[in-house]
């Protein structure tokens, strides 16, 4: 049966375990200088500076190997990072043990095996189980986000023919109203269907937009004085990375079933504005007199689903009503200043 390959853990930014040793390194300073220290105390306290130190040595020494070992087949990495550490504890227990006895202070066993092979059979022991964990934490991992593709190509293939026909419909009923504004929609409406049918993974914020921009203009046509629009976005970053149809979806729920379902219209309000590491989109629309029929709201939960795959807790969608209308506000991590 052949394993899988699995990359190795990042030991250069374990920023926790680094200060994990520094505490351990300070308490064992502190205890070791302390005036009323017995010998007992002072053992527990070398025996501490001993485990940070070792900490340290191990984590320098897999950060720097780490890119030597990644080049190894199968699960070789993971072994030889095991296999690496045993040796290094060896090595560093016989010289602590060494030194120990060169200065004469008695705090190791006397005799080197019962403090070289037990230090070094604890590390095996305790290192074969943490490499375990991380590899099964590791499957895990790679099994959720595989499940998460697979949901999110799911909710595509919902958001781009719900999409479609909808547009399809609008540049249907202009056909025979006015042909040339039928033109300019099936225009606009080719556009549409290069960026529903285009790779949906990655776009950028400014496609975005233009992309609601033509959107609008269908719809501006079919509704006319119905939609009003109130933009306000141009401060935002066009260039930031974006899944494509993330906006869209919320913009044409806002004229279906806010607009379209006003038999006075109304205005359409979109927003846009920094906030600290973060961006701020709001659509907001007035809420219409009768309720909306069952069934016709569509894109929330899928634009919840693709914004918790692609950016996690760092985004949230909020939607509720404000004061006759029914606003939902959309925040994204702003990529240039934000890491993850």
């Amino acid at each position: 049966m052949r394993v899988p390959r699995r990359a190795l853990p990042d030991f250069c930014h374990g920023g926790e375990l680094l200060a994990l040793a520094v505490v351990a390194l300070l308490v064992a300073v502190v205890m070791q200088l302390a005036p009323s220290a017995d010998a007992h105390l002072r053992a527990w306290s070398l025996s501490l500076l001993f485990a940070a130190w070792l900490a340290l040595l191990l984590g320098v020494t897999l950060c720097k190997s780490r890119p030597l070992l990644q080049r190894l087949p199968g699960a070789w990495p993971w072994a030889g990072a095991w296999l690496l550490s045993v040796l290094l504890v060896l090595v560093a227990a016989s010289v602590v043990w060494r030194l120990d006895h060169a200065l004469g202070t008695g705090l190791t066993a006397r005799d080197a095996p019962r403090f070289v092979f037990g230090s070094t059979a604890a590390t095996a022991l305790v290192g074969a189980a943490l490499l375990r964990y991380l590899w099964v934490l590791d499957d895990w991992r790679e099994r959720r986000d595989a499940l998460a593709r697979a949901q999110l190509e799911a909710l595509q293939a919902r958001i781009r023919p719900h999409f479609l026909f909808n547009s399809l419909n609008t540049a249907l009923a202009l056909v025979s109203i006015d042909p040339q504004a039928a033109e300019r929609t099936l225009e606009n409406l080719s556009d549409l269907f290069r960026a529903a049918l285009d790779d949906p993974r990655e776009g950028t914020l400014g496609e975005e937009l233009d992309l609601i921009d033509r959107y609008l203009a269908i719809e501006q046509l079919r509704l006319g004085a119905r939609l009003r629009i109130a933009r306000d976005w141009d401060d935002l970053p066009r260039e930031l990375p974006l899944p494509r149809l993330l906006l869209q979806p919320l913009v044409e729920n806002a004229v279906h079933h806010g607009i379209a379902a006003c038999a006075e219209g109304g205005t359409l309000e979109l927003r846009g504005r920094r906030n600290g590491n973060a961006l701020e989109i709001s659509v907001r629309n007035p809420l219409p007199h009768a309720p909306a029929r069952a069934g016709t709201g569509h894109g929330l939960a899928n634009v919840r689903a693709r914004i918790g795959y692609h950016f996690g807790a760092r985004a949230a969608l909020e939607a509720g009503a404000v004061d006759a209308h029914w606003q939902v506000t959309l925040r994204l991590p702003d990529a240039r200043t934000d890491r993850r």
